[in-house]
């Protein structure tokens, strides 16, 4: 091991299964490690790194607040966290924003706006929580047992009472719970990543936002991955035609800056009051300002080029060799390998390629700007992995 290597192992809490590269630098989707090697980058961080690595218009804006002042905490008022809040519900129709450092935090917040809306309008005995299996909301006690994945869950039990999990696209299962349960919320991922990138279907969306509506409950669609541009629109309930009670985000957000974001509509926009809720970093300055330069950008010619890279990588990969499938909305897609994804992933970073894993697909994350020349060169690496090329 490298000297790096063993500090990190010594020092650093070992809840990582880290690949054998160093990253030293990088621009644009290209990272360099120590040895001078290039990789394109997929993953983007998990999705992080919207215009990929040390944009130039998001450096320029991050610094420019940092001359200014880099935090003061929410004792006080602060732009530009106010100039993006405006900018998400002018964007979105959504009403209100609290912001923190992450998306689980975000959902965090989501929980309790939901658990205090049902208290509220249904009485106290409506606190449970519909989630999805295969679902993932983030790492706290809470989120994980927000999170339909028995995996997660095994470990840190006993876990927050108060959810039920249906199965995805089961909109008869989903009816049924609701009617049999005192329920405040559904809460939703438009395209389930971590559960290995499911594209929930138009009728299972609807079905739940009706729901909702007739039943006085919040809708919750968490957007921490798919957020942001990822998918080809803003965010990806705009896909299925509704406005969500609670939408998450956080991830590509930021741009590479810790952030979060729960942005609340008009049915529950003023459940949290004083003290309800808080975060020292939410809203931090900094964060703030390298958001805004991401969120200014994704316009609708910017997101049309999105969509035409997934759809160009959607014809180069599906029925090549070795390639059973390709899930997925925008630049958010998960192949389906004949070979196991951890082996085409490793495979792929030693020919110059870093990409994920979801379940057992190859999660593609690339940035939402990376540029054709470096996505066609990283795909045929791709392919002939699989093929055993």
């Amino acid at each position: 091991m490298s000297e790096l290597q063993v500090k990190d192992t010594r020092y650093i809490a070992g809840t990582y299964g880290r690949f054998p590269v160093e990253i030293v630098s990088g621009k644009g989707s290209v990272y360099k490690d120590t040895d001078g090697k290039k990789y394109i980058d997929m993953g983007t961080g998990i999705g992080v790194n919207a215009f990929g690595v040390c944009d130039k218009k998001w450096v320029s804006a991050v610094k420019k607040q940092l001359n200014k002042v880099q935090h003061t905490s929410n004792l006080y008022y602060t732009n530009p966290c106010a100039d993006l809040a405006e900018k998400l519900c002018l964007k979105t129709g959504l009403k209100k924003v609290f912001f923190s450092n992450s998306g689980a935090e975000a959902n965090e917040c989501a929980i309790k706006v939901a658990r205090k809306y049902g208290k509220e309008h249904k009485g106290e005995e409506y606190f449970n929580i519909i989630t999805l299996k295969n679902s993932f909301h983030g790492r706290t006690v809470t989120t994980l047992s927000a999170t339909g994945q028995d995996v997660f869950h095994k470990e840190f039990k006993p876990l927050t009472e108060g959810f039920l999990y249906a199965d995805a696209n089961d909109c008869e299962g989903l009816i049924k719970l609701v009617s049999e349960n005192k329920a405040c919320a559904i809460m939703i991922e438009c395209v389930q990543g971590e559960g290995g990138v499911n594209v929930l279907n138009k009728n299972f969306v609807l079905t739940a936002y009706e729901l909702c509506q007739k039943n006085d409950m919040l809708l919750i669609v968490d957007e921490v991955q798919t957020g942001n541009g990822r998918t080809g629109k803003l965010y990806a309930y705009m896909h299925y035609g509704i406005l969500p009670d609670v939408v998450t985000t956080a991830k590509g957000l930021g741009g590479g800056l810790p952030i979060g974001a729960c942005m609340i509509g008009e049915k529950a926009e003023f459940t949290l009051g004083k003290s309800d809720h808080g975060s020292t970093f939410g809203g931090n300055p900094v964060c703030s300002a390298g958001a805004i330069s991401v969120i200014d950008r994704l316009t609708e010619e910017f997101l049309s080029e999105v969509k035409r890279k997934s759809k160009l990588i959607v014809t180069t990969l599906e029925n090549a060799k070795g390639i059973k499938s390709v899930s997925g909305m925008g630049l958010m897609l998960g192949v389906e390998t004949e070979k196991p994804a951890s082996e085409v992933v490793k495979e792929c970073i030693k020919k110059g390629v870093l990409c994920l894993t979801a379940k057992t697909k190859v999660r593609l994350l690339p940035a939402l700007n990376i540029p054709d020349k470096q996505l066609k060169k990283a795909l045929e690496i791709i392919k002939s992995v699989c093929a055993d090329e």
